[in-house]
């Protein structure tokens, strides 16, 4: 149980009626999760109001309620909170409530359109084989040292992260690694976290069915910045040209990183191969095993990111070498018959850019590159062409299908994608809309040699369709088929 007023700490209030004098037992912002003795916070969201829930949640037994508005009715026996801004303050309740913990341990914040998931997990990896305990809050999973937690969200809520940032502090973690998403910047779920640093890695079309346009998208990003402390550290991609935008008016310490201008840390690929990467890193030649020019930029910010919290350069450097490909990151096998199947999370049009690229970069053009790709329902409408473009244009067969359509029609969504491809590249594409079928196409039209990619879901394991979700891992599917065909 804690004292209201102890978990109000640092939240501006505009008034309140009745005592902050009570005893709290836990704090929701879901009225259904509400139990006596509780505060309810009601938050006005895209998609419901909680105000609406307010005297559902006093008939629950909350004993206090925060809110932007009073309601009409106001009983005696509840403390009403009226704030500004309901996200906001929920994000100071929760650490004020836990014990603010992120301020026990150094958290480092990954925000960006691509690459969050391989730094933020590959940076737990090198910490954790550098003998610390670490943490890891990410789309994949959420890690308390060697503890594996169930994620939903790439930013979870603000009570979630907190209650994770307690469980590392009470465990003795040193190092927290979270993933820092565009929705979680605008809903204020970072707010009230002490961050030692925070990585950019790039921004490209995404999320405008959420953010109503790039410039919003941006600046969204930015936030995450302008609120680091002067104590932390701020690391952006100097290639990307609103690297320097995230950096405007931060008042933490700045660092930038680049493979082809000026910058603080500095690489350069000596070689690209399907095995891995040749890099020099500020003139340190180290081989990784990961793939691809974006993930020497990934390998780069990991390196610059391991200095700046204090790691030894050559250690830093034997331990990057060690690093193994996050799930579903150009996760890659090769079949029997020497057939190469890759599946990347690529989601968006820079990223199934980059990875077709690199694929394109490494391969002899003796070779066949068969695209399987999708696009996501009730998601960004406006990337689908784009997608169809890139993914025909860069490859030399193309199946377009499935992703998670959730509550749209397959269809619709396969003619948006197919308004991309360029009459040219009519020929190459076709279009099954069952995912499972379109992956074991593909892997019938590969001939020895041929390389298969299948983008958009990467690590997911799951497939959703009209709200209901059903077991697909389409790493386990290609390998599957790549077998069969073997027999």
């Amino acid at each position: 149980m804690s004292i209201l007023k102890d978990i109000l700490y640092k939240v501006t209030l505009d008034a309140v009626k009745g005592s902050t004098d009570v005893l709290v037992r836990n704090i929701h912002f879901n009225s259904r999760q509400v139990e006596v003795n509780d505060v309810f916070v009601a938050i006005k969201g895209s998609a419901t109001d909680g105000h609406q829930y307010i005297e559902g949640a006093i008939k629950q037994g909350a004993i206090a309620v925060v809110c932007q508005e009073f309601p009409d009715t106001i009983k005696g026996d509840v403390t009403y909170i009226k704030v500004d801004d309901s996200s906001k303050a929920l994000a100071v309740m929760a650490a004020n409530y836990y014990g603010n913990p992120s301020e026990n341990l150094k958290l480092v914040g990954v925000t960006g359109t691509n690459g969050k998931t391989t730094i933020a997990s590959l940076l737990y990896q090198l910490f954790k084989k550098a003998g610390y305990k670490v943490g890891l809050l990410s789309t994949v999973k959420i890690m308390v040292d060697n503890t594996a937690y169930p994620a939903t969200h790439t930013t979870p809520d603000s009570l979630t992260i907190n209650k994770y940032l307690k469980t590392m502090s009470e465990e003795g973690v040193e190092f927290c690694f979270m993933e820092v998403s565009s929705h979680g910047i605008h809903q204020n779920r970072t707010l009230g976290l002490k961050f030692e640093g925070g990585i950019f890695t790039n921004l490209s079309h995404d999320h405008l069915d959420y953010h109503d346009t790039f410039a919003e998208y941006r600046d969204v990003k930015k936030r995450f910045f302008d609120q680091l402390p002067k104590t932390a550290f701020a690391l952006t991609n100097g290639d990307d040209k609103n690297g320097s935008v995230m950096l405007q008016n931060t008042k933490a310490n700045t660092y930038t990183y680049a493979l082809k201008s000026y910058a603080d840390y500095k690489a350069q690929i000596l070689e690209n191969q399907f095995n891995g990467l040749l890099l020099k890193l500020n003139d340190n030649e180290v081989w990784v095993r990961l793939i691809g020019t974006f993930n020497a930029y990934n390998i780069l910010a990991i390196f610059a990111t391991a200095e700046l919290l204090g790691l030894e350069k050559q250690e830093t450097l034997r331990l990057i070498s060690e690093l193994e490909s996050v799930s579903g990151r150009f996760q890659f096998m090769i079949s029997d018959q020497k057939i190469t199947a890759i599946v990347d999370y690529a989601h968006t049009p820079d990223a199934l850019q980059n990875v077709l690229e690199t694929i394109n970069d490494i391969r002899t053009k003796n070779e066949e590159v068969i695209t399987v790709v999708g696009c996501g329902g009730d998601r960004d409408k406006t990337k689908r062409p784009k997608m169809g473009h890139i993914a025909s244009a860069l490859s030399t067969k193309v199946v377009f299908t499935s992703d998670n359509p959730r509550s749209e029609v397959p269809e619709t969504i396969i003619e948006d994608i197919e308004k991309g491809v360029e009459p040219q590249n009519f020929k190459k594409t076709l279009s099954i809309v069952d995912r499972k079928q379109a992956i074991k196409t593909a892997c019938q039209l590969a001939n020895p040699n041929d390389i298969i990619l299948i983008a958009g879901k990467g690590h997911e394991t799951y497939q959703e369709v009209k709200g209901e979700r059903s077991d697909f891992d389409d790493f386990k599917i290609v390998k599957e088929f790549l077998k069969q065909l073997q027999k």
